[in-house]
C-alpha cells in the first residue's frame, strides 16, 4: 500500500481537456497532524510554515483579530504557547481539490472544551492555513457522587452503591482506591449472582469466592462499590430491565444507559464508581460505553479468564471495562491481561468502511467518521478506505454474517439457560424469552452452516486487520428515548448488531472512544485491531487521552 502524497496543482497545458484533480485528503490530513504535533511541542517554525504566507492570512480568537501571516507569528511568541488540547471530532469538508475547511472540536486537560475552525489551501508547497478561528468554552461541572436518585435503588444497583465499600481488595497497587461496579453476572465472594431476574435470583447460591477478573482487581488495589444491574441474563443490549428499571444515564438524560452492562455504565456516567467490570458477547460493553460517553474494552476472545462468570454464549463470551478516565481503562486491563503479553501489532494505517458507516444512521456516521478523523490527525496514521486495500464490505454480505452469530448465539444460549426458561416460565420479559427460544429451533445442520459462516468471517478480518486497525461506529444510533416502544428498541438493537459482533465473530480486541456527538448525545466509536494485539490497542489512549490531573 502507497501512502498518497501531497502535490501542488498540476499544470494543464493549453488546449488540454482539463482533468478532474482529486481532492487531497491524506495530505491534508498529514498537515494537520503537524499542525497537532507542533502546537502542542510550541515549534513555532512548523506553525509559521502551516500557515500561509502574506498579509491576507487570518487568525481570530475571542473578540480579536490577527491579520497577516507576521502579525500571527508575533502573537504566538508573545502567546509563550497554547493550552494543551486533544481532538474529540474533525470535520472535514472539502472546497474543491485545492481547499478545505476543518472544524476541529477539542477537549482540554481540564475538561474544558474548543472550537477550531479553518480554512486550509493547497499551493506548490501543500497545504496551509488561510484563516483560522478559535474558540473556547468553560470546564464542566465535575462529575461527582451527588445523584442520589440516579446512583441508588434497584435500577441501577441490586447490592451496594450505597458510598460503602461493599468488598476491600490489598489497598495497594496500580488501582489503590479505585471504585468498581460488578456487573450482575459476575461472581462476587459472600453473595450471589442475580443475572437481572429476580426468579434466577431466588435459587442461585452464595459464591465462595469472587471470579479471577474480579480478585485480579481486587488485589491491584480495588475496592469494589456494588453489584449492578444487568439486563436479563446479559441478553440485551438496550439497559431496560422489566423487572428492576431502567437505570438513568445522566450522559443522555432521559435515554437508555445501554446494556447489557446497564447499571455499571449508569454508575459510572453518575461518578458512583471509577470503573466497571462486565462482560461483552455481542457488544454489551461497547454499546453502553457508546450510549454513555464511556471508554470500553472488549478483549480478545479467551485473553481474560471469564471462571465464575454467567455465560450466554461461550464462542463469543468476554470480560472486559468500561471507564470514564481512559488511563485507568489502560491500567486495569493490563492487570486483567496475561503478564508478559507484549504490545505487538502496531498499526500502519486507519482504516474506514463506506459501508459499514452507511450501516448506521447518517448522522451518526458523520459523527463518528469526524471521531475517525481525529484518531487519524493525532496519531498521524493514514485513514486508508477499506475498498482502497482489500474486498469491500456489501450490506448483504454483513446481514449474513450477523444472521449467522445470531443463529449461533442463540443455540449457545439456549444451550447454557434454556433449562431455566422451560422450568420457570414467565420469568423473563417475552422479548428476551423470545430471543432464548430462538435458539430451541436452531438444529444441527443449522448451526453448523452458522459455525462455517463465522469461521469465514473471522478469517475475512482477520487477513483485512493485517492492513490496518478497522475504525467504525459502536452503535447504530444514539441512545434510544427510556420510552421508546419496542419496535424502535429492536430497531436500534438489530442495527448495532451489525456493527458490534464483526469484533465478536473475529474474536478481536475492540477500543470504544466515546468522542462522537449527535447535537448533545454521546455517541462511540470503535477501533478493531488484530488478535492478541489488546496492549497495543490500549497503548493509543496515552497519545489521544492522556489522564488528566
Amino acid at each position: 500500500m502507497t501512502e498518497p502524497t501531497a502535490t501542488g496543482p498540476a499544470e494543464v497545458p493549453a488546449g488540454a481537456p482539463a482533468e478532474v484533480v482529486p481532492f487531497d485528503e491524506a495530505g491534508l490530513l498529514r498537515a494537520s497532524t503537524r499542525y497537532e504535533r507542533a502546537l502542542r511541542e510550541d515549534d513555532l517554525a512548523v506553525l509559521d510554515e502551516l500557515f500561509a504566507p502574506g498579509a491576507a492570512t487570518l487568525r481570530a480568537e475571542g473578540g480579536t483579530a490577527v491579520v497577516g501571516h507576521d502579525e500571527i507569528s508575533a502573537f504566538r511568541t508573545r502567546r509563550g504557547g497554547a493550552p494543551v488540547r486533544w481532538l474529540r471530532r474533525v470535520h472535514l469538508r472539502p472546497l474543491g481539490p485545492d481547499a478545505a475547511v476543518t472544524v476541529s472540536e477539542t477537549e482540554r486537560l481540564d475538561g474544558g472544551r474548543g472550537l477550531q475552525t479553518q480554512v486550509w489551501q493547497r499551493g506548490p508547497g501543500g497545504w496551509r492555513i488561510a484563516a483560522a478561528h478559535v474558540s473556547g468554552a468553560p470546564s464542566p461541572v465535575p462529575v461527582g457522587y451527588a445523584h442520589e436518585d440516579v446512583t441508588t435503588g434497584p435500577a441501577t444497583w441490586r447490592v451496594g452503591g450505597d458510598g460503602e465499600a461493599l468488598l476491600t481488595g490489598s489497598g495497594a497497587g496500580p488501582l489503590a482506591g479505585v471504585r468498581i461496579a460488578v456487573k450482575d453476572n459476575v461472581a462476587v465472594a459472600g453473595q450471589r449472582i442475580g443475572g437481572g431476574v429476580p426468579r434466577w435470583l431466588e435459587a442461585a447460591p452464595v459464591e465462595d469466592a469472587c471470579a479471577p477478573a474480579l480478585q485480579a482487581l481486587l488485589d491491584a488495589g480495588a475496592e469494589v462499590a456494588g453489584i449492578a444491574q444487568t439486563d436479563e441474563l446479559a441478553f440485551s443490549l438496550m439497559g431496560a430491565n422489566a423487572h428492576y428499571g431502567t437505570p438513568r444515564n445522566t450522559a443522555a438524560p432521559g435515554r437508555v444507559p445501554g446494556g447489557s452492562t446497564s447499571g455499571p455504565a449508569a454508575a459510572l456516567a453518575a461518578g458512583a464508581a471509577d470503573l466497571a467490570l462486565g462482560t461483552d458477547t455481542a457488544g454489551s460493553l461497547r454499546v453502553p460505553g457508546s450510549f454513555s460517553a464511556l471508554y470500553a474494552w472488549r478483549p480478545t476472545h479467551g485473553a481474560v479468564d471469564t471462571t465464575g462468570v454467567l455465560p450466554l454464549a461461550p464462542s463469543f463470551d468476554t470480560v472486559g471495562l468500561l471507564a470514564r478516565d481512559p488511563a485507568l481503562l489502560a491500567a486495569a486491563a493490563g492487570v486483567l491481561l496475561p503478564a508478559g503479553t507484549p504490545a505487538t501489532g502496531q498499526p500502519t494505517a486507519l482504516l474506514r468502511s463506506r459501508a459499514l458507516l452507511a450501516l448506521a444512521h447518517p448522522a451518526t456516521a458523520l459523527a463518528v467518521e469526524a471521531a475517525t478523523t481525529a484518531l487519524a490527525v493525532q496519531t498521524g496514521l493514514p485513514l486508508v478506505d477499506v475498498d482502497e486495500v482489500a474486498e469491500d464490505f456489501t450490506a448483504a454480505q454483513v446481514a449474513a454474517w450477523t444472521a449467522a452469530f445470531r443463529t449461533v448465539q442463540a443455540a449457545e444460549a439456549w444451550a447454557a439457560h434454556g433449562g431455566f426458561v422451560e422450568a420457570q416460565p414467565g420469568a423473563l420479559s417475552a422479548p428476551v424469552e423470545a430471543r432464548f427460544r430462538a435458539g430451541a429451533a436452531v438444529d444441527a445442520t443449522a448451526l453448523a452452516a452458522a459455525r462455517a459462516t463465522t469461521a469465514a468471517t473471522r478469517e475475512h478480518l482477520a487477513a483485512l486487520l493485517r492492513l490496518g486497525w478497522l475504525c467504525l461506529p459502536s452503535t447504530a444510533t444514539p441512545a434510544p428515548r427510556a420510552d421508546a416502544s419496542p419496535q424502535e428498541f429492536e430497531t436500534a438493537r438489530a442495527g448495532t448488531l451489525q456493527l458490534s459482533t464483526l469484533a465478536s465473530q473475529a474474536g478481536v480486541p475492540a477500543l470504544g472512544l466515546p468522542w462522537g456527538r449527535v447535537g448533545e448525545l454521546p455517541v462511540g466509536a470503535c477501533v478493531l485491531a488484530p488478535h492478541g494485539a489488546d496492549r497495543a490497542l490500549l497503548g493509543l489512549l496515552a497519545q489521544v487521552a492522556p489522564a488528566r490531573g
